[in-house]
């Protein structure tokens, strides 16, 4: 049900809101992999979790366009 709520706040955000934090978990992501090029990341799974709220926020950005 977390994913659920996370959700629900992201809809609640105007599109130059949901930019902003597409942008952040893109940098996000990035850094996380350089960690894991260079054997510094301990918690991988946080790169799929954040592949997935990038995915989410990009659902939610695509809605509030065809709305």
């Amino acid at each position: 049900m977390k994913s659920k709520k996370y959700v629900d706040s992201l809809k609640n955000k105007s599109a130059a809101e949901l930019q902003e934090e597409l942008v952040a978990a893109k940098k996000e992501l990035f850094n996380l992999r350089f960690q894991n090029a260079t054997n510094q990341l301990d918690n991988t799974g946080r790169i799929k979790e954040v592949r997935r709220n990038i995915a989410r926020i990009q659902t939610v950005i695509t809605e509030k366009a065809n709305a």
